[in-house]
C-alpha cells in the first residue's frame, strides 16, 4: 500500500499551500516529513507562478513538535537526534529566508518544533483556541530549531522567557498583545483568513517585495547564525549529559495510559 505523502501540496492561483500530513502523530516532525517539506520548498521556489506560501497542518493540530518516538530510536547514537535536528534547523531557516512570503495557519497545537516552524514564517494566522508554547523543558529537552533565538524577537523577552522556562502552553488569544500574530480568529475561519492574507501578499509580489523580505531578515538577524549554532551545541551537550530518553519514555507512557 502506498504511504500518503507527509506533505500535501495544493495550488490556488499564485498561492501554494504546504500541509504537514502526519495527522495520526499531530504532524510531529520526523525525517520523512522534513525531507518532504524541504523538497516542497524547492519546488515552490522554482515555480514562477507561485507568489506566496501557506504552511498548515492536517488533522487536529498544526504541529506538536519533534517525533519523540523517533528521538528515542536515536538514543544509542552519539548526539542522539542531533544530526536530524541540523536538518530541521536548516529547513526552518529556509522558510524564514525563502524568496516567497510564508503565512502559517495554526490550529490545535503549535508546540516546540511546531512553534519553531511558525516563528520562521512571515505572518501567522491562528485559531483563537490554538495552544502555543515552547514546551521543550516539559520533556527534558532544549530547542534546536531556533526558538531560543527567534522567540524573544517575536514575542518579547519577558513572554519568551515565560514560555521557555515554564514549558506552558497558552491559547493564541493570550499572545495577541505581543504583535506576533497577524490574526486570531475562530477555528473555522483560519484557512480562509490565511488564504486572504496570502492573496494580499501575492498581489504585492515582485522584486521589491523579495528584496524587502531579505533586508528585514538581514537587519534583525545579524548574529543569528552564531545563536543557532550555539543552540544546536547546547542541545547535543544536554542530550549527552542528561538521561533524556528516560524522560521521553515516561512522557510517552503517560500519554498512552
Amino acid at each position: 500500500m502506498t504511504q500518503p505523502s507527509p506533505v500535501l501540496v495544493t495550488q490556488t492561483g499564485p498561492i501554494r499551500t504546504l500541509t504537514l500530513n502526519r495527522p495520526h502523530r499531530r504532524n510531529a516532525l520526523n525525517p520523512d516529513l522534513i525531507e518532504a517539506l524541504d523538497a516542497s520548498l524547492n519546488e515552490a521556489e522554482s515555480d514562477p507562478h507561485t507568489r506566496c506560501l501557506v504552511l498548515a497542518g492536517a488533522g487536529k493540530s498544526f504541529c506538536a513538535g519533534g517525533d519523540l518516538q523517533y528521538f528515542l530510536s536515536t538514543a544509542d547514537r552519539t548526539g542522539g537526534p542531533t544530526q536530524f535536528l541540523h536538518q530541521v534547523s536548516a529547513v526552518v531557516t529556509r522558510l524564514e529566508t525563502s524568496r516567497l512570503p510564508v503565512v502559517a495557519a495554526l490550529h490545535g497545537h503549535a508546540v516546540a518544533g511546531g512553534l519553531e516552524l511558525a516563528l520562521a514564517c512571515d505572518l501567522v494566522v491562528a485559531a483563537d483556541t490554538t495552544l502555543i508554547g515552547d514546551g521543550h523543558i516539559r520533556n527534558n529537552l532544549l530547542p534546536a530549531a531556533g526558538s531560543s533565538v527567534r522567540l524573544p524577537r517575536k514575542v518579547g523577552d519577558s513572554t519568551a522567557r515565560w514560555l521557555a522556562l515554564t514549558g506552558q502552553l497558552i491559547p493564541a488569544k493570550q499572545l495577541v498583545a505581543t504583535g506576533w500574530l497577524h490574526a486570531v480568529v475562530p477555528a473555522d475561519q483560519v484557512a480562509a483568513t490565511a488564504h486572504t492574507t496570502a492573496a494580499e501578499l501575492a498581489e504585492a509580489a515582485g522584486p521589491a517585495q523579495e528584496a524587502f523580505k531579505t533586508l528585514l531578515h538581514e537587519l534583525t538577524t545579524m548574529d543569528e547564525k552564531q545563536g543557532l549554532a550555539h543552540e544546536l551545541g547546547a542541545f547535543e551537550k544536554h542530550w549527552n549529559t542528561t538521561d533524556v530518553p528516560a524522560s521521553l519514555t515516561a512522557f510517552l507512557h503517560r500519554r498512552s495510559a
